[in-house]
């Protein structure tokens, strides 16, 4: 089965394939740089939503694969509290599109204040921690969980969301 994943950053590609290798026997993996046509921060729910989709809907044009993925990782707020949310998109080759939505955890406020003033939270992350490729690896979900939450993790509940999704369809045709 072809199935294009709407990006390369790793803990989202290595999210896909690790549960896409659970339920499909020999996948064949295409990376694609899809473009979000979101903001560089989703700062929404509904526009980190959008950009999945998007991310998915790319992927596949650009690919013609039989299932492509799109994850992004955005924030929002309730109540003047900044969270972290992630949502994902699985669009399927008849343009079927399932979608999902992972953990949400509180942003402390000193970082949620450089967010709020137009940084990313990717390298706001890296400056706090001094670590590099925050949202390759641990993500500031791992960073705010003491790593029982990785990145990959929470996009591995994602994908499994989306997933069962398809197969509950294809169950039910």
């Amino acid at each position: 089965m072809n199935i294009a994943i709407g990006t390369t950053n790793k803990a989202k590609t290595e999210a896909v394939e690790v549960i896409v290798r659970k339920y499909f026997d020999e996948p064949n993996f295409t990376y694609v740089k899809a473009t979000s046509q979101v903001s560089e921060q989703p700062m929404t729910h509904e526009e980190t939503l959008k950009g999945a989709i998007n991310r998915s809907k790319n992927a596949m044009n650009e690919t013609g694969a039989q299932l492509s993925f799109g994850l992004e990782g955005g924030v929002t707020e309730m109540d003047g509290v900044m969270y972290v949310c992630n949502w994902g998109a699985l669009t399927v080759s008849n343009g079927t599109t399932f979608t999902a939505a992972g953990a949400q955890i509180i942003l402390p406020e000193e970082i949620a204040q450089e967010i709020r003033a137009g940084k990313e939270l990717g390298p706001v992350m890296e400056q706090y921690t001094q670590l590099r490729d925050i949202r390759q690896g641990a993500g500031a979900v791992g960073i705010f969980t003491q790593g029982l939450v990785s990145r990959q993790m929470m996009f591995e509940h994602i994908v499994s969301l989306l997933v069962g999704q398809y197969l509950f369809t294809l169950a039910h045709e």
